[in-house]
């Protein structure tokens, strides 16, 4: 009776075990893999010959990153899974800004800076992304398009000219031309979700 229960004993506790393991190792897999299909999203949301409806790509976007973060702290658990879980989500936001960035923008327009409206954006608490300034440029460009530019910095003084790179289909915002490039958000996503990564596969979850 006792040998019984001692097998049935180290057989539920080798269970737990791989099932501790299986799910570690699901978490440590899932940051590649959402990287992958949510930069798969947001290009052909922005880039691809047949795009997305705008809302669509939103929606889609968001379930993509909402969706692999909880399933990333489902797997891990514990306080070092939710921190994964965040860390998961912020690497995804910033493939999308790869994405984003790496996106053609293949007309360009030489536009003059009619007005300069500057707005401060707070933080939201303690581990929020800092508070910024954000610079919106009234623009006048040949046809009329595109009509403003957002950034963190002046571009420009009012009354100077400033050359814009711009998508006529307006699936991507207008840039100043030259400056976008993705491998900044690119390199912040590949660290953010590799340390994601590691802590997946570091934690041992309860199952």
């Amino acid at each position: 009776m006792g040998d019984t229960a001692a097998r049935a004993g180290r057989k539920q506790k080798q269970t737990d075990t791989d099932t501790g393991t299986r799910r570690s190792l699901g978490a440590a897999a899932l940051p590649a893999v959402a990287a992958v299909l949510t930069f798969g999203w947001a290009w052909w949301g922005l880039a691809g010959g047949s795009p997305l409806p705008s809302p669509v790509a939103l929606v889609g976007g968001a379930v993509l990153v909402l969706g692999s973060a909880i399933a990333y702290f489902v797997l891990a658990g514990g306080s070092g899974g939710l921190f994964g879980a965040l860390l998961l989500a912020a690497g995804l936001l910033l493939t999308v800004t790869a994405a984003d960035q790496s996106a053609a923008r293949p007309d360009e327009a030489l536009c003059v800076v009619r007005a300069i409206d500057a707005r401060e954006q707070a933080s939201y608490g303690e581990g929020a992304p800092p508070g910024r300034t954000v610079y919106r440029h009234e623009l006048q460009c040949p046809g009329g398009d595109p009509g403003e530019i957002k950034t963190d910095h002046h571009i420009a003084e009012v009354g100077g000219e400033v050359r814009i790179a711009h998508d006529r289909r307006h699936r991507v915002s207008p840039v100043v031309a030259g400056t976008n490039s993705p491998w900044t958000p690119a390199a912040w996503a590949v660290a953010v979700l590799a340390l994601s990564t590691v802590i997946g596969g570091w934690r041992r979850p309860r199952p």
